[in-house]
């Protein structure tokens, strides 16, 4: 195994500058989910010159198909996610590739995720003869819009095909630093649902609120109203969260406008407390618009379902990573967080399993949270990712 471990970290640092090549191409070149044509292109591109049979199962992403020198059944699949949010970037750090195209930035990490990816794809395909079975490179798209690219693939029968018997994905995370992972088995990451509402009124003029219906007042009694859903309604035990991210509404000094409109979140790890807030936020509704003469428009839009590890697949990552990183390299965490990941979709169809690569230092300004115009990562956290995927797969 010492050897094994030392081989592939050989090739880790072997292959480093092509990981970092690689994301900084990405990360100049960023494409929104469902729009990742070039990206695409070029994954199959780097794929097809390692040797690597390619498959392309949706409009956009792929998968690549090593076979294995030892024969096998076993089918283990290794994901990454490619698309960038529908943002403007910002940070000097990062100056030399910031984005290039206006209103697209991978401010989360996913391009780092598929240069690791394609940096384990080098290992893997130069350590070819000690593979067992088959293994599955899913470079996927649309991670960050629903209905999420990961439940399209799951779904559209693919992995099934090949008979997957385990998926393990992972994202870098600015709260860790590089040489390091964090997770832990059961629930990891929450279930994220978003609503849309518009709170409708009478409007009118500002000095004569008497006639009107005012949807400001009305909305803000609404968000009050939700803050008291998750104190009042849900188990304390249970972890829930309900933001509100986007309020609108009126356009001048003197006007009471004629509706309200706001966007939010609900976070949490199970169906029935999901469904719970949505009925208490419609009878909040119901109850502050009705009553004062007014009405309301909501939408309820469900999202991933929550990541919830497999015992025996989490303790693999924990044991590799412990071989890879010794013990001060993992991060067994003792609690969940709210964030959300469509890689849910696929622990819906396989055993599957999902942990954090610490990438946030000082040097790199990547300690910045995801989504954050200023998001960055340590690069050498692809030294650490590309060999526990490829380890993960050859250390069995």
């Amino acid at each position: 195994m010492a050897d094994l471990r030392k081989t592939i970290e050989e090739k880790a640092k072997y292959h480093f500058d092509y990981m970092v090549q690689t994301r900084r191409y990405l990360h100049k070149n960023p494409e929104i989910s469902f729009k990742e044509f070039e990206t695409t292109d070029y994954i199959i591109h780097e794929l097809k010159k390692l040797g690597i049979e390619t498959h392309r199962p949706l409009e956009t992403g792929c998968v690549g198909v090593i076979e294995g020198g030892k024969t096998s059944d076993r089918v283990i699949a290794l994901r990454a996610d490619i698309d960038a949010l529908e943002m403007e970037e910002e940070g000097e750090a990062k100056i030399q590739f910031i984005s290039e195209r206006p209103g697209a930035a991978h401010c989360c990490g996913h391009d780092a995720h598929t240069a690791n990816l394609l940096g384990a794809a080098h290992i893997l395909t130069e350590m070819q003869d000690e593979i067992e079975g088959k293994i599955l490179l899913i470079f996927q798209p649309a991670e960050e819009s629903l209905p999420g690219g990961g439940r399209l693939l799951s779904e559209s029968g693919f992995l099934q095909e090949y008979g997957v018997q385990a998926i393990y994905g992972l994202h870098t995370n600015p709260t860790h630093k590089p040489g390091t992972i964090a997770t832990k088995p059961g629930p990891l990451m929450a279930r994220p649902d978003e609503f849309e509402i518009t709170i409708k009124g009478t409007g009118g003029h500002a000095a004569s609120p008497h006639l009107t219906v005012d949807p400001i007042v009305l909305l803000g009694q609404v968000i009050t109203q939700f803050q008291t859903i998750i104190s009042r309604s849900v188990d304390p035990t249970d972890p829930a969260v309900v933001t509100i991210g986007r309020v609108r509404a009126g356009s001048t000094y003197n006007v009471i406008p004629a509706k309200a409109e706001l966007i939010g979140t609900v976070r949490t790890f199970s169906q029935e407390n999901a469904y719970l807030i949505r009925d208490r936020m419609e009878a909040i509704l119901k109850g502050v618009a009705e009553g004062s003469g007014g009405g309301y428009e909501f939408e309820f839009n469900e999202g991933y379902p929550a990541v919830v590890n497999n015992a025996e697949l989490t303790d693999r990552i924990i044991k590799t990573a412990r071989t890879y990183l010794g013990d001060d390299g993992v991060i067994e965490l003792k609690k969940p967080i709210m964030a959300g990941e469509d890689f849910a979709f696929y622990q819906q169809h396989f055993p599957g399993a999902f942990f954090f690569l610490g990438s946030g230092s000082e040097e790199a300004d990547s300690q910045w949270s995801w989504h954050h115009p200023r998001y960055n990562v340590d690069e050498k956290c692809m030294l650490t990712g590309s060999a526990l995927m490829a380890g993960l797969v050859l250390g069995e």
